[in-house]
């Protein structure tokens, strides 16, 4: 019977072990994540809500899962740009325009990361080189 505890007890800390173990990829999105959040309450709360439910018919959610998937290799320009054109979202059109940040890529990206993997969304990893391609292309 002791055998029997002791084996299950050792089984038991590997498999915690084996299960609590993260990558470093995933350690570095939760960080971005943080970070993101922290960003997002500075530069963005205010306008899009403290859910991503935006405000109203001025400000565009940002829970729209399609929406995001969609225009995810746009929201690096859009943060550092601003936009002034309308946005459709769920039908809606929404003419209210968003100012410029004038953020570092590694801020822009741990945005990305944040808006992208909360209010619903599980889109992943978003990098400062992604970031620094993005801008590259904007429109």
């Amino acid at each position: 019977m002791r055998k029997f505890i002791v084996v299950s007890l050792v089984l038991l800390t590997l498999i915690s072990m084996f299960y609590s173990c993260q990558t470093a990829e995933t350690v570095q999105q939760d960080a971005y994540y943080v970070n993101g959040r922290d960003l997002y309450i500075k530069h963005c709360q205010n306008c899009h809500g403290a859910k991503g439910e935006g405000l109203g018919t001025l400000t565009p959610p940002l829970t729209d899962s399609v929406f995001m998937k969609a225009n995810k290799e746009k929201l690096a320009c859009i943060i550092k740009n601003g936009i002034s054109t309308p946005v459709t979202v769920h039908g809606q059109v929404y003419e209210g325009k968003m100012p410029e940040f004038n953020l570092a890529n590694i801020d822009i990206a741990q945005l990305v990361v944040y808006i992208t993997n909360g209010f619903g969304h599980q889109q992943g990893m978003y990098s400062t080189q992604q970031v620094e391609n993005e801008l590259k292309n904007c429109k």
